[in-house]
């Protein structure tokens, strides 16, 4: 019998979720974004999952970006990190990629550029998140120069979020004050809002949306959203029970001796570990679904396995069903069970877990 370990991919709800964020501002367009192989789900059939719906899709490099080009996907690509040589260039120009441009060696190296074909590109201003982006006060030059290049067709101009996430905090309202400040009167269309500026920021809309995760149905919020509570999950991690022990009292189970049983108690073996992409940091307690009912991890994940207890639910052995996070089980909840948060959850599934696509 084959292991049981598969990600379901519900490519239905992936459409769900971009329609919603289309909807929260319906003037806008919206770059799908389905870099890091769609957070785990498949770049290419996510993406032709989107093709009738989606305006532009967003990657992190141009290797991403010449897959979906490569499965047929021919609308816009908006490459989010840019170029990173000037060799980049023809190739982006022909395959019709929109490159942000961050730093002054990418707008020098478009200046000298002979293109057979002008590119789009969005100008990435730095409001405060500083990692990529020209500073406030070089956006007007930075424009005049990208308009009077002839290797450039047309800008936008964008920016990222560091806290977005946290409605209650300030940094957001001032990133936006710097981003308007800087932007001033230009006209260029904008792109500022993540997947949490469309649910929770309406104020940042502007003509572009980037929804990422979102799409995949995780919220990136700690407390509860409207907008989020009407996401679809679009992944659901199983696998099946392949052994259960009766662990008497003042036992303990697995690596570290981390779970003690307080009484006898009747543990489960799945088969899923950290080689699959499971966090080895779940801690004790974290929930999981067993044959339709809640139940917790019992003892240190490992690399093949996870041990859970079924003391509770005295129908569940050996081939019973097990979400790890899906439609029953919000991968979130489990992100905070493993202090981590659900884009790594998702991108860090391993190739060792099949993807199946319904």
């Amino acid at each position: 019998m084959s292991r049981k370990v598969c990600a379901q991919i519900h490519l239905d709800a992936v459409v769900h979720n971009y329609r919603l964020a289309r909807a929260q501002a319906p003037g806008a367009h919206a770059v799908a974004i389905v870099k890091a192989d769609a957070y785990g789900h498949g770049a290419v059939p996510v993406a032709q999952a989107l093709a009738a719906e989606a305006d532009a899709f967003g990657v992190a490099c141009i290797e991403e970006a010449m897959a979906l080009r490569a499965a047929g996907l021919g609308a816009p690509i908006v490459l989010l990190e840019g170029f990173f040589d000037a060799d980049e260039l023809p190739i982006i120009a022909r395959e019709g990629f929109w490159p942000a441009v961050h730093s002054l060696h990418q707008l020098e190296a478009l200046e000298q550029a002979q293109l057979a074909t002008p590119v789009p590109v969005w100008l990435k201003i730095d409001t405060g998140m500083h990692r990529l982006g020209v500073q406030p006060q070089e956006v007007a030059t930075s424009v005049a120069r990208l308009q009077a290049c002839n290797a450039v067709a047309d800008v936008v101009l964008m920016t990222h979020f560091a806290c977005s996430d946290e409605p209650d905090k300030t940094m957001t309202l001032d990133q936006l004050a710097c981003f308007d400040q800087a932007a001033g009167t230009l006209g260029l269309a904008a792109s500022l809002s993540n997947s949490a500026a469309v649910m929770a920021w309406p104020r940042a809309h502007r003509q572009w949306l980037r929804p990422g995760i979102m799409l995949y149905g995780a919220t990136p919020f700690e407390q509860p959203n409207p907008i989020a509570d009407q996401l679809q999950a679009a992944m659901t991690l199983s696998s099946e029970v392949i052994a259960v022990r009766e662990v008497p009292a003042c036992e303990t189970v697995g690596y570290g001796a981390t779970f003690r049983c307080d009484r006898p108690r009747r543990i489960g073996t799945v088969a899923m570990g950290y080689a699959d992409g499971y966090p080895r940091h779940a801690r004790n307690g974290t929930p999981v679904v067993v044959a339709g009912q809640r139940a917790q991890l019992a003892g240190r994940v490992s690399m093949d396995m996870i041990t859970v207890d079924l003391t509770d639910l005295p129908h569940a052995g050996v081939g019973s069903s097990v979400e790890l996070w899906g439609r029953q089980l919000p991968v979130a909840e489990v992100a905070r069970w493993s202090d981590t948060i659900p884009y790594t959850l998702l991108s860090g599934l391993t190739p060792r877990v099949p993807r199946r696509y319904d």
